[in-house]
């Protein structure tokens, strides 16, 4: 990467600021339904089953978007998308928001799921065509740290905020937010230093954007950095994104508040970890033997959360913020998916790999709302339902299954040394 002037040093923190205040949008709405799951379930009179499906919306639409983000923001650059994306959530959050059936709060939810699906890729991308190779980890863990903000505000902050004003007009403001932050990247963000300059942006090719997506996914070197992201992230979707409340009322007997709680440290805990854990691979110049020790840890957890054993208050708050930590791992995943592919190719080969774990949150969150339905008992709490230990053990091992296979994956992750090692040819 060629020396950058001062002019575009100045520019590339102001372009990586603003899209991590979106990042944070991103994030808020990704884990949003844990923190309102019983309002959800009271104000549409709704199953588990249904409840996951209106969670899990997000993650469908953010699934298939991830390839075409890529070679979106491969081609047509991260502006545009970015500034559409915060158009499109936002109007989806003002339907969420305002919706009075739950068919309505499937569109909301889906158009915000649309909009928001981009951020993360422009952001890479961006992150790669603004700073130094062997910064890459470690700004994703910078901006994974702000971004994780919104998760941190999706528990404690916006369960307490719905019980004082509601939830619907909680969404209502995040939609707007979301169409400011949309203009902002129209009118400030530029897709690279060159173009800041006033380059000119080369045509696409059709036949070279499909070419260079196959090259990305016929790589094997992808392929196990992809499926460490869909064990462990799409088990943290699927429990972070609205389980984790309940199972900590229902199992643990814990008030909203101090479940919400829990929730908000494992966000905290997620987001330090992203920067700790990018900054110390960057360091040692190792990225595989990070993710094996914080994928296993991972894996270990959540047996502990499997077995549904009562720990006291203050160790429960630990081993949360812990838990935090250790799913902070599969944020190497993108670096992991980078360096085995073109440079030029960066979008797409971090979105092929990104692309598992919102896969995973999709199916995982309405299966284990399924596989929880077919134990209840018909014994209502609040207007929700209410399900006893054996139901919530057995919602519980799919999650579980799903960390653990995660966690293996790691042992078939080429090690890069945090450099880029493709070849062609």
């Amino acid at each position: 990467m060629k020396t950058l002037s001062p002019e575009q040093q100045r520019r590339r923190w102001l372009v990586i600021g603003i899209v991590a205040l979106a990042y944070v949008l991103s994030f808020f709405q990704r884990f949003a339904p844990a923190g309102i799951a019983q309002d959800l379930a009271s104000s549409f009179q709704t199953s588990a089953t249904s409840l996951g499906v209106l969670a899990a919306t997000y993650f469908y639409v953010y699934t298939l978007m991830q390839v075409p983000t890529g070679i979106l923001a491969d081609t047509f650059g991260p502006r545009r998308i970015l500034a559409l994306g915060g158009i499109v959530g936002g109007l989806g959050s003002f339907l969420f928001g305002l919706a009075p059936t739950l068919d309505l709060a499937l569109v909301g939810r889906t158009m915000v799921g649309l909009g928001v699906s981009v951020t993360f890729i422009a952001m890479l991308k961006l992150i790669a065509v603004w700073f130094e190779e062997e910064r890459f980890a470690t700004m994703v863990g910078v901006c994974m740290l702000v971004g994780n903000l919104g998760s941190v505000l999706a528990g404690a902050p916006l369960s307490a905020l719905a019980q004082v004003s509601g939830w619907r007009g909680v969404f209502v403001g995040v939609g707007a937010l979301s169409l400011v932050l949309g203009i902002l990247c129209w009118l400030i963000v530029r897709d690279s230093p060159e173009s800041s300059a006033g380059a000119a942006r080369p045509r696409v090719d059709r036949t070279v954007v499909l070419g260079s997506l196959w090259s990305v996914l016929k790589n094997r070197d992808t392929w196990p950095a992809a499926l460490v992201n869909t064990g462990m992230s799409g088990s943290f979707f699927t429990f972070a994104g609205l389980w984790a409340t309940p199972y900590l009322m229902q199992v643990h007997g814990l008030a909203r508040a101090v479940a919400a709680t829990h929730l908000s440290l494992w966000f905290g805990g997620f987001a330090i970890g992203c920067f700790f854990i990018g900054t110390l691979s960057d360091r040692l110049g190792r990225r595989k033997p990070v993710l094996i020790v914080a994928s296993h840890l991972y894996a270990a957890t959540w047996l502990l959360l499997f077995s549904c054993t009562p720990l006291p208050l203050t160790l429960s708050y630990i081993v949360f913020a812990l838990f935090g930590l250790a799913t902070a791992g599969f944020s190497l995943t993108w670096a992991c998916a980078k360096e085995v592919n073109p440079p030029l190719l960066s979008g797409m080969s971090t979105s092929v790999a990104n692309m598992g774990g919102f896969m995973a949150g999709a199916l995982l969150q309405p299966l284990v709302g399924w596989v929880m339905d077919l134990g209840w008992q018909g014994e209502l709490f609040g207007g929700a339902r209410f399900y006893d230990l054996a139901t919530w053990r057995s919602g519980m091992l799919v999650i579980t299954v799903a960390a653990t296979l995660g966690a293996a994956s790691c042992w078939w992750v080429r090690e890069t040394r945090c450099r880029n090692i493709w070849k062609s040819g």
